[in-house]
């Protein structure tokens, strides 16, 4: 069992919107796929993959349009093929309550909280309608030696002031888990719809040193 992790925490409300598909098995362990729809305050939604142990729950007992909450950490892996390695990021579930009545506060659907280290130069933009973004990839580690990459969005003078920090910086992040389709071009006839999932970071802090 995992010490308790309070570098990496999620918490997400939402509904069962995808049947489970098997993912992977560790030391006899299988591990599920299902999607979560989280709706913003606009209406938009994010659907959200969660990965979870067959050992947490029965599969039976969770059905499509299900309200539930989850709690957990946001984990990525690498995912090998086409002589190419893909991230592949998904909610880790720890815990999950099956909600009885509807949703009305979004404000409260989507929570994430990460402390960790910069592991990339930030990149730095502006939109064609001049508002400031910065890309950030973040690792945060994991006990025994392993590490979650994890993309992070900043806007605005948070993004100018993040645009700033260096590979090795560490940084605690605050904001909710988002999900952006894109277009991937395979060819020159082809060309692939794919889903991307990062946090859109509401604020940040650079820790005090010890």
């Amino acid at each position: 069992m995992d010490a308790k992790i309070t570098n990496n925490t999620v918490i997400l409300i939402g509904e069962i919107v995808s049947g489970f598909t098997y993912s992977h098995e560790i030391f006899g362990e299988g591990f599920y796929m299902v999607d979560l729809a989280v709706k913003r305050l606009s209406e938009q939604v994010d659907v959200i993959p969660l990965t979870i142990s067959e050992r947490l729950i029965n599969m039976n007992d969770i059905s499509l349009g299900d309200m539930v909450e989850v709690r957990g950490q946001f984990r990525s892996r690498n995912q090998f093929g086409e002589d190419k390695k893909r991230l592949i990021l998904s909610v880790f579930v720890r815990e999950v309550i099956f909600l009885e009545e509807e949703i009305t506060d979004y404000t409260k659907t989507n929570f994430i909280s990460l402390d960790g280290f910069i592991c990339k130069p930030p990149i730095y933009r502006k939109t064609p309608l001049g508002r400031e973004i910065a890309d950030l990839l973040l690792a945060v580690n994991r006990p025994y030696g392993k590490s979650d990459y994890i993309p992070c969005i900043v806007w605005g003078r948070n993004a100018r002031y993040a645009s700033g920090l260096l590979v090795g910086n560490r940084l605690e992040i605050y904001g909710r888990i988002q999900s952006r389709e894109y277009e991937k071009k395979i060819s020159e006839i082809e060309v692939s719809k794919r889903t991307a999932y990062e946090v859109s970071v509401s604020k940040l802090e650079v820790p005090e040193h010890d």
